[in-house]
């Protein structure tokens, strides 16, 4: 079996940090994408009302989180953006369609219904996410009757090797996270997924 991918778990939420994944070699660069009052931010952190963002008892001001447009501009064009949707705000799937480049991008989420706004965008890669046994249920029924997309991404602890094969047969390919350690690094191996999602890169 061939090397998994490599995605670089939250490396985009930075334009440091996503420089440092695209020049280390990272084969995609996930980045989160929230919308908060007409802008389209880059982050992972919970709002905190209007001025501050919060996570894991780290306080942010949210005027220092970059914003799409930056994101888009500091990959230059490069196709291994994989941009994460977050929450599910009405305005977000439209603002975003109507920013993306024409090059080549991932797009992913949990919430699948947004992804059909990329059906007339034939360079976005489109990739279901499942975080929950009840979530991969569903995500076995839609591959079944839904149309193929590029890839489905499913949390380690819920991947079997038979899953992994039963997904395959309707997505190219199969991610995983998160795969952080060496110790996670062998289960997905074993697991045979297509890529993973960690902080190693």
């Amino acid at each position: 079996m061939t090397q998994p991918l490599v995605i670089a778990h939250r490396a985009g939420n930075d334009l440091t940090t996503l420089r440092a994944a695209l020049d280390g070699g990272a084969d995609l660069v996930e980045a989160d994408i929230h919308a908060y009052r007409g802008r389209l931010e880059v982050r992972h952190h919970k709002t905190l009302g209007p001025w501050f963002l919060w996570e894991r008892h780290e306080l942010v001001r949210r005027r220092t989180v970059p914003q799409v447009d930056e994101l888009l501009a500091a990959a230059a064009g490069d196709p291994r953006l994989m941009l994460d949707l977050k929450g599910i705000h009405p305005r977000l799937v439209p603002r975003l369609a109507a920013v993306l480049p024409d090059t080549p991008i991932t797009v992913c989420t949990q919430h699948w219904w947004m992804l059909s706004a990329f059906r007339h965008l034939p360079h976005v890669r489109v990739v279901l996410s499942a975080g929950s046994r009840r979530g991969v249920q569903r995500l076995r029924h839609r591959l079944r009757r839904g149309a193929p997309p590029y890839g489905v991404c499913v949390h380690r602890r819920l991947l079997t090797p038979q899953l992994v094969a039963e997904l395959r047969q309707a997505a190219e390919v199969v991610f995983t996270w998160p795969v952080d350690t060496d110790q996670d690094r062998d289960h997905a191996s074993r697991l045979r997924v297509d890529g993973v999602i960690g902080t190693a890169w």
